[in-house]
């Protein structure tokens, strides 16, 4: 595949380079291209930098890879060629330090996404694990990755792209539920820059067997 990766920060980087790692072809821009020509060079040979728009209409999926602040103008840059295309979107729009949204209590960040790219395919996903998470040696037990999205096709290829990367995709539903995932990564960045392991307030709770009734796992 052909992935476009709007962005040059450290998320942009580790993905860019396991996403090459798996034999797809990368293509980068920001909004300075020469930043955008060095990460091409870091990733190696299957990647390039470019500019928005060549990104957004010539890649099967774009990788949203910029801090909240940016969203706004890095899609604009990009105009109407994101028409039709799998948005990936693991922007956390919180509080610094906080994790605190800034979103409006009724729409998540994601929903805002898709609002200034109304052409877009937009998948929320990616946003709960540090980049460097997807560079290091692969894991004895693979991460989940949970995704909400609207469109189907658009799914099935962001959960090809998870896969890529040592992870498991789980969609958790429709695109109305992102902000549920925004909460969780708020959660997790509160817990962390006050000190706390996040890991620990997470109760391991097992999987619901299917072969049970659902009202086992409700009744503990």
């Amino acid at each position: 595949m052909k992935i476009g990766i709007l962005g040059t920060g450290r998320l942009a980087a580790a993905l860019g380079m396991t996403w090459t790692r798996a034999g797809h072809e990368v293509v980068i821009a920001g909004r300075s291209r020469e930043k955008a020509e060095a990460l091409a060079r870091e990733l190696g040979s299957s990647a390039r930098a470019s500019t928005p728009p060549d990104v957004a209409a010539n890649s099967d999926a774009v990788l949203l890879a910029v801090a909240w602040s940016g969203v706004p103008d890095i899609l604009h840059a990009a105009s109407d060629a994101l028409n039709g295309i799998p948005l990936i979107d693991p922007t956390n729009a919180v509080e610094h330090g906080v994790g605190v949204l800034l979103t409006p209590p009724a729409i998540s960040a994601a929903q805002r996404i898709a609002a200034l790219a109304p052409g877009a395919h937009v998948v929320k996903a990616l946003n709960l694990f540090p980049g460097e998470q997807w560079v290091t040696a692969q894991n004895t037990s693979r991460p989940i990755v949970p995704l909400c999205g609207d469109d189907p096709a658009a799914l099935d290829v962001v959960a090809g792209l998870v896969r890529d990367i040592g992870a498991v995709p789980a969609v958790l539903g429709p695109l109305q539920r992102a902000r549920q995932l925004e909460e969780v990564a708020g959660f997790v960045i509160g817990l962390a820059f006050a000190g706390h392991d996040p890991n620990a307030a997470i109760p391991r709770v097992p999987a619901a067997d299917e072969t049970e009734p659902a009202t086992s796992v409700a009744a503990g």
